[in-house]
């Protein structure tokens, strides 16, 4: 047979996945210069990490110290010092302040972020906790890996975060007892003494004149100061930048609560009062507008769409007063979340009008960017929305200009177009609130993040509720149920599919009761109820007439349904029509889908040969389409139809490239038969 295993066989061995170049995380930040003292406490860490051998299990450190002490730049520069060639695996670095949720994190979604850094493929991620952490487990084990958790509230956000094998240095506030209960070694960083803090003060000595460095007046700003770090050096770039200053007048001013606006706030307050106030005009805008921002990092598009002007020398000056840092990725900057604190705090005598103004235009610049971000990524797809014209500007375009990119900017974004939703919540921007949940299925589906999923389509559905937009509500409910389904939630998905089809009635559109049938066919065929998906699905297929697109995936819905009810020939008959259509219509991304349901209908049938053809066409689709999933499915039944068929060329090569598509996408080799 021309077309026989043998053939096939040959057609799975030419299958390659290009050469994974997968990078080496170096997620912990960079050091700073003027780092001064911190002798005892690097003590303390290099014996704790001395203590900790390769081949012994996994170690812990907990640092706890005052915000602003500078506990992440004592971990920056111990890493840069005594810990680069240590950890050869890589490190690995996650600030909880940028993910907390009214108290709480997304644990799932810092362990999704760890496994893509480690090499992980996205479609390779499970949804549910429990899973993701064993795959962290896996992916972790006998690695030579430094893990830094940053801004950590309590224990139990941490030890889900803890790897099999490495070290891991925790940050926080609190003690974190009864990690140091389980074996924790724990560091206090205590605020600068006088002579270590008079030591910073006098390395201003070179910017101004000598009477700068007179130890009693230097002792005095550390006092001052608190210690802290953070504020002694925003008040030493402050005064570098004004000669004409006298160090004692202004720490006397300081400390009697009398500068720059005498109303009793805290010292290190009025440090940051200071710095603020003698910024030049653009770069005070900046501040209110990073005051006035929801979210937590800010790049020069957004500043400017919500009227930063002369952005770059606003950001210098934050940058060099120690206010800002780089977050990590390139373009992205934030505030310490000291001063975020204290921004916040001073735009609470701001005019109300203008700070409502100023979120407004932050919340267009996120509806606009969303909306074309999401255009990218999943193209022509059903929406709601209108498609308006770009109202984004030039430099907002020019963040991404492929679906890749489009994708990559949600997720950077993430933390950031969840604080922007609540905070048009809060405010009551209903329409508002329902459109960017619409365009963040993009974002949700794509990556999973499934607490921030849930929490943002519960807020859209009570926006579209307020606004009186049914069509919204069941929309909104219909992508909270496919959320509630990946998870295993079924009741909850039961539940908002409940509700959606109590409204169906009242909207017009006929794709709406359709994408509600299909969920509710997918929850069927979940629970084994092949007929009644099948009911479903026809309906879900009857609203799609004239949709090309919704045709294809309801007859691939469908087709499965028949199937799984025990009818393969019926099923085969209908999918092959269905291929026939997604090949015209140049669907290709349904194609390896299809391919892989006919082929079990041909095994189920009997029909070997024909399946293992029909399978190795779906492998040979699937890798040109760079669907990672699909490709492992198909290949998973290819080496299920190299058994069957008894054929050792089919085996040896379907088994070798499983083998490879698992190393390539980073997770382990599946259980095979030898």
């Amino acid at each position: 047979m021309v077309n026989g295993p043998v053939f096939q066989a040959g057609r799975i061995d030419s299958i390659t996945f290009g050469t994974p170049t997968p990078l080496t995380p170096r997620q912990v930040p960079a050091p700073r210069v003027g780092f001064v003292n911190r002798t005892a406490e690097f003590a303390e860490l290099s014996a704790a990490a001395g203590a900790h051998r390769q081949d012994s299990p996994p170690a812990t450190i907990v640092i706890t110290g005052l915000g602003g002490v500078g506990k992440t730049e004592l971990v920056a520069q111990w890493v840069w010092r005594e810990l680069a060639d240590r950890f050869p695996d890589g490190q690995l670095y996650a600030d909880l302040a940028e993910v907390r949720r009214d108290g709480g994190i997304d644990v799932g979604g810092v362990i999704g972020t760890f496994l893509r850094a480690l090499g992980v493929h996205e479609s390779f991620i499970p949804a549910g906790l429990a899973d993701r952490s064993a795959l962290f487990r896996t992916a972790t084990a006998g690695r030579r890996l430094l893990v830094v958790i940053d801004n950590a509230q309590h224990a139990s956000e941490v030890r889900p975060l803890l790897p099999s094998h490495g070290l891991t240095v925790v940050l926080s506030r609190t003690r974190l007892a009864s990690l140091v209960v389980d074996g924790a070694v724990p560091v206090t960083v205590e605020p600068l003494d006088r002579d270590a803090g008079v030591q910073l003060v006098r390395r201003w000595r070179d910017a101004g004149a000598d009477e700068r460095a007179d130890d009693g007046a230097a002792a005095r700003l550390v006092e001052v100061c608190g210690g802290l770090p953070l504020a002694l050096r925003a008040a030493g770039e402050w005064l570098i930048e004004r000669p004409h200053l006298s160090l004692q007048a202004v720490v006397r001013d300081l400390a009697d609560g009398r500068f720059p606006s005498g109303d009793g706030r805290a010292p290190v307050a009025a440090v940051f009062d200071a710095v603020a106030e003698t910024f030049a005009e653009h770069t005070r805008t900046l501040y209110r507008i990073l005051g006035c921002f929801p979210g937590t990092t800010f790049t020069a598009a957004l500043a400017r769409a919500a009227g930063a002007e002369r952005f770059d020398d606003a950001l210098r000056d934050l940058l060099t007063a120690h206010m800002a840092v780089g977050s990590g990725t390139p373009d992205r900057f934030r505030l310490h979340d000291v001063v975020a604190a204290h921004a916040r705090a001073r735009t609470r005598g701001e005019p109300a009008e203008d700070v409502r103004a100023l979120r407004h235009r932050v919340t267009e610049f996120y509806l606009a960017t969303a909306a074309r971000a999401d255009r990218l990524v999943f193209g022509p797809r059903f929406r709601l929305q209108e498609a308006a014209g770009d109202g984004t500007t030039a430099e907002a375009q020019a963040l991404f200009t492929t679906r890749a990119e489009a994708l990559e900017w949600l997720d950077a974004e993430r933390a950031n177009l969840l604080a922007v939703l609540r905070a048009a919540a809060d405010e009551g921007r209903y329409d508002a609130v329902w459109r960017l949940c619409e365009s963040l299925w993009a974002l949700y589906h794509s990556r999973k993040h499934y607490a921030d999923w849930i929490e943002s389509h519960r807020l859209g559905i009570e926006a579209a509720r307020r606004e009186g937009r049914i069509d919204a509500e069941v929309r909104m409910r219909n992508q909270l149920a496919r959320a509630h389904y990946e998870l295993g939630e079924y009741e909850r998905a039961d539940a908002e599919l409940d509700r959606a089809g109590e409204l169906l009635g009242s909207v017009g559109d006929a794709r709406l009761p359709g994408i509600v049938w299909e969920t509710q066919g997918l929850l069927c065929l979940a629970r084994s109820r092949p007929d009644d998906a099948i009911r479903l699905f026809e309906r879900a297929l009857r609203a799609n007439e004239g949709d090309a697109h919704g045709i294809v995936v309801q007859s691939y819905n469908l087709g499965q349904a028949i199937l799984a009810a025990g009818r393969p020939q019926q099923a085969l008959d209908l999918l092959t029509g269905t291929l026939a259509r997604a090949e015209a219509d140049n669907d290709d991304a349904m194609r390896p889908r299809i391919g892989i349901v006919r082929a079990r209908c041909l095994q189920a049938l009997g029909l070997l040969d024909d399946a293992l053809e029909a399978v190795t066409d779906a492998a040979l689709l699937a890798e040109r389409l760079g669907q990672v999933v699909k490709l492992d499915q198909a290949l998973a039944l290819a080496v299920e139809l190299g058994d069957r068929i008894q054929n050792a060329q089919v085996q040896r090569a379907s088994r070798a490239k499983v083998r490879e598509l698992r190393a390539h996408a980073g997770i382990a080799e599946p259980a095979l038969r030898a």
